[in-house]
């Protein structure tokens, strides 16, 4: 007879597995839009646009946004990728079999989780390649860029488990993408510098987390950021913790699931 353990690394495994199939699957749907619309932001923004703007912090304005894009990629398919797939699962009632089998909802979480980033960085790859058309994106600090992408992916699939978990449709999942996380992610200091903005709007876009990661991430990438690379991590780091917490709370309660 197979372990707790054995059982739960088993289970891990059939989840992630999963969850890759399923955005491979139909890839032309859930991989190549992401990098269609890089391509328009790049284009328009980095090529044309960029070429009257000139250099932003030191850096040609098509580098200066390329970091953002790739994030802002990042972001979005991580959040989808997770609400979509969590959602479907409690729609269609398969995840009750999760529930009631011995797997722990930590293992359950990771897997959603695992594969929401597996999305993200695929799309992140494949954004930072067309951006190759327009850029050399050399990478300053490797490591660096390496853990700020991942853990950024990590936090927005766990959000997005979270909004699947109290979403009663279809039309409450893309609530929060429309109306927060677009805004924020736009905001984030993608396409300008906070130390462009007026002392009252660089006060509050302090208090915008998406802007620690873009700029972390952009620190990585350039070498330089508005924010300190600490406090990315830091902000990082926090969000990752209180977001596990909350999302693992509701599966041991079962909100919105056992009701």
């Amino acid at each position: 007879m197979q372990s707790i353990a054995a059982i739960n690394v088993v289970a891990f495994k059939t989840i992630v597995t999963k969850e890759i199939r399923r955005f491979m699957r139909i890839w032309v749907q859930t991989i190549v839009p992401p990098a269609v619309s890089a391509l328009l932001y790049m284009m328009i923004f980095g090529t044309l646009i960029g070429s009257r703007v000139g250099e932003m912090d030191g850096h040609r304005y098509i580098d200066f946004i390329v970091p953002g894009i790739i994030m802002m990629a990042v972001i979005t398919n991580s959040y989808s990728n997770s609400v979509s797939s969590f959602f479907g699962a409690k729609f269609q009632h398969h995840l009750e079999e999760l529930l009631i089998a011995p797997v722990h909802n930590v293992v359950i979480l990771a897997g959603f989780v695992a594969g929401g980033v597996c999305r993200g960085l695929i799309v992140g790859a494949l954004v930072a390649a067309v951006s190759l058309f327009f850029t050399r994106l050399s990478v300053e600090n490797p490591l660096t860029t390496v853990l700020v992408v991942v853990l950024t992916s990590t936090l927005f699939s766990i959000a997005g488990v979270i909004n699947s978990v109290f979403a009663k449709g279809f039309d409450d999942i893309s609530i929060i993408p429309n109306f927060v996380l677009t805004p924020l992610t736009y905001l984030g200091g993608i396409f300008y510098s906070v130390k462009l903005l007026p002392d009252f709007w660089q006060g509050l876009s302090y208090i915008n987390p998406v802007l620690y990661m873009i700029n972390g991430f952009r620190f990585g990438i350039l070498g330089s950021s508005d924010i300190s690379i600490g406090w990315s991590f830091v902000v990082i780091l926090s969000f990752i913790v209180i977001l596990a917490s909350v999302a693992l709370y509701l599966l041991n309660k079962g909100v919105g699931i056992k009701s």
